[in-house]
């Protein structure tokens, strides 16, 4: 995690100094000299949780500068392959681009049906079957 967290973190170092220099060289243009600079700081929330996510977790296989391919063979993560979770989910998207198009009043039950799918599938280990 630790390349990655100086990938993001070295956006920071270009984004600011580009935000400034934009700003200036388009007399204060509002959308690029407030946009570019909030970029350099989504970009440094990134590299942040990365960079301490990389004092918490071991070495991976890809940090090794020898490492080898097969170092990384086996699981990497855990999924759910039974779940309707991610089904709800696109729904509650799917309704709220249709309601972009139809009317902003469908935005209301989009968004209670993304949040009630987000909410089953992040909380779906701890009940029923699969709890823990």
């Amino acid at each position: 995690m630790k390349i990655e967290a100086k990938l993001f973190l070295y956006g920071v170092l270009f984004f600011f100094p580009v935000g400034l220099i934009y700003g200036l060289w388009s007399d204060g243009e509002a959308v690029g000299t407030v946009s570019i600079p909030l970029v350099g700081g989504l970009v440094g929330m990134i590299g942040g949780y990365f960079a301490l996510l990389a004092r918490r977790i071991d070495a991976r296989p890809e940090d090794d500068e020898l490492g080898e391919i097969e170092q990384g063979a086996g699981n990497q993560g855990t999924f759910s392959p039974w779940s309707w979770w991610p089904l709800v989910v696109a729904l509650g998207g799917s309704v709220a681009f249709l309601a972009m198009a139809v009317g902003w009043w469908l935005m209301i039950p989009a968004a209670v049906l993304g949040i009630v799918g987000l909410v089953g599938w992040m909380f779906e280990y701890s009940r029923g079957q699969h709890a823990h």
